[in-house]
């Protein structure tokens, strides 16, 4: 795959994983940005499936101590966007978040949170990811899926 230039103002490249890991390529993406800010990493990535972590720190967390919400949300949307951007078609210019939820099935107060993201529909205008983020006992504590809208020129 080739790198993808970026045509918006402050984008940052896609990597390609041809000169270091895809994974750490993509981790060393987010420094400086809200994902790397908080402590993301990604642990693997293809056009088909992301996995990221987020180890569970005070900076995470709600005022009441247990994993805040928007973390989550954080986590979940960055491993679906990651793959959006490895599944992007050849003449699209980029994409966009159009839509999200969240179901909460449980929280975390420490160790480290996973999300697993698969991408359920790529088409040429639309992509649908879900994504899975499990507590390191591997209990899912919330269901995720977004809508990304695909730019072409």
């Amino acid at each position: 795959m080739s790198e993808k230039a970026s045509p918006v103002a402050g984008s940052r490249p896609t990597p390609t994983g041809v000169d270091r890991p895809l994974a750490e390529e993509l981790t060393d993406m987010l420094t400086g940005r809200l994902p790397g800010t908080i402590g993301m990493r990604i642990l693997a990535a293809s056009a088909e499936q992301v996995v990221g972590e987020l180890p569970v720190q005070e900076r995470v967390l709600a005022p009441n101590g247990y994993l805040h919400a928007a973390s989550v949300v954080a986590l979940a949307d960055t491993a679906c966007g990651i793959g959006t951007r490895l599944a992007l078609p050849a003449d699209a210019t980029g994409f966009t978040t159009v839509e999200l939820k969240t179901n909460y099935l449980g929280t975390a107060r420490s160790g480290v949170v996973t999300a697993t993201a698969v991408r359920m529909h790529g088409g040429r205008r639309t992509q649908i990811w879900d994504a899975t983020v499990r507590d390191d006992q591997g209990s899912t504590i919330a269901l995720f899926r977004c809508t990304q809208l695909i730019f072409h020129p």
